[in-house]
């Protein structure tokens, strides 16, 4: 089968398209044939060796995979050859004509479902509605502010909160034609590059700062963030981008206290796989009820996931990244 393999860590120049043997799937294992696969920027920290957590090489990168079952191993219950299906693959192998994964965290897709939707979920589904639901506590009413919502996470995170009964949402992205798609979607947007950025956020909560921000990065934007915070609110930190290093100033120190605002740690693959399926399954309704729009920005052919990596990395994506397969 076809398949991109990684040999050494690096730039997107060490993803290599080859030939490589069939997996066989064993006890209580499935195996796809990929139609498509996601990417998303852990799998960018991953092929740099900046994240732990790969596999020995050479390996094959790719979270998340949708296609049809090909083959069940022993003790399979509920899937069978044919089913459409949309899996998390936490040994990766996703960027290939055919994937193996536990049983436990593949989910059947409807009819109504294309492959590229279904591939848009299985990792960030989960991590925006349980960031929500779990981290940021969110109640009726309640202001968010979530900064690159034009992205895989934050266009879920935009529409979620507005379908959590959030009472007005607020998103930064970086272009005009990013801007365009969270209005879309539902949010008011500011332009991060304004250094003003904390006051806009400001402004658009009647002066009172969002009660829930989400920080997926470290380093000045973090900090900055608490400027956007409202007295009781509480930032989220999560995603891979976040494990750097943020200096916490004495007076945002003493300010969280005084303002009685949360800093909240944030991490979907600590969480049981149960909670996590469960989430995934009820964004998946979502979409196929027309509730919630699954993001698709640009997609690539399997030979060109280099060029995806490359564009994720400039910023130049929107949405989910999608690798056609088959």
């Amino acid at each position: 089968m076809k398949a991109v393999r990684i040999h050494g860590f690096g730039g997107p120049e060490v993803l290599r398209c080859e030939e490589v043997a069939t997996p066989t799937p064993g006890e209580g294992e499935i195996r796809l044939r990929v139609h498509t696969a996601g990417l998303s920027y852990t799998d960018l920290g991953l092929r740099a060796g900046r994240l732990s957590g790969a596999p020995p090489l050479p390996f094959i990168p790719g979270f998340e995979a949708a296609g049809v079952v090909d083959a069940v191993g022993p003790a399979v219950r509920g899937f069978a050859p044919g089913d459409r299906a949309v899996a998390l693959l936490p040994n990766q192998g996703g960027l290939a004509e055919f994937a193996v994964a536990p049983a436990t965290t593949v989910l059947a897709i409807p009819e109504a479902m294309s492959f590229a939707q279904a591939v848009a979920l299985p990792a960030q589904a989960p991590t925006a509605l349980l960031g929500l639901r779990r981290a940021a506590q969110l109640r009726g009413g309640e202001s968010v502010f979530v900064p690159s919502a034009a992205g895989g996470v934050g266009t879920l995170l935009v529409q979620l909160a507005r379908e959590m009964g959030a009472g007005r949402v607020i998103g930064a992205a970086s272009s005009a034609s990013k801007r365009e798609l969270v209005r879309r979607l539902g949010a008011a947007t500011i332009d991060p590059a304004d250094p003003e950025w904390p006051a806009r956020v400001r402004e658009a909560t009647a002066g009172q700062g969002a009660d829930v921000v989400f920080v997926a990065g470290d380093g000045e934007a973090a900090a900055r963030s608490l400027e956007a915070l409202a007295p009781r609110g509480r930032l989220v930190l999560f995603g891979a981008d976040t494990l750097g290093t943020t200096q916490w100033s004495r007076e945002q120190t003493a300010g969280l206290m005084i303002r009685n605002q949360a800093i909240v740690g944030f991490a979907t693959f600590t969480l049981p796989l149960a909670e996590r399926q469960a989430a995934l399954a009820e964004v998946i309704a979502l979409v196929v009820r027309g509730r919630v729009d699954a993001v698709v920005g640009q997609t690539f052919a399997l030979a060109a996931v280099g060029e995806a990596h490359a564009a994720m990395a400039a910023r130049k994506t929107t949405g989910k990244v999608v690798i056609h397969v088959t």
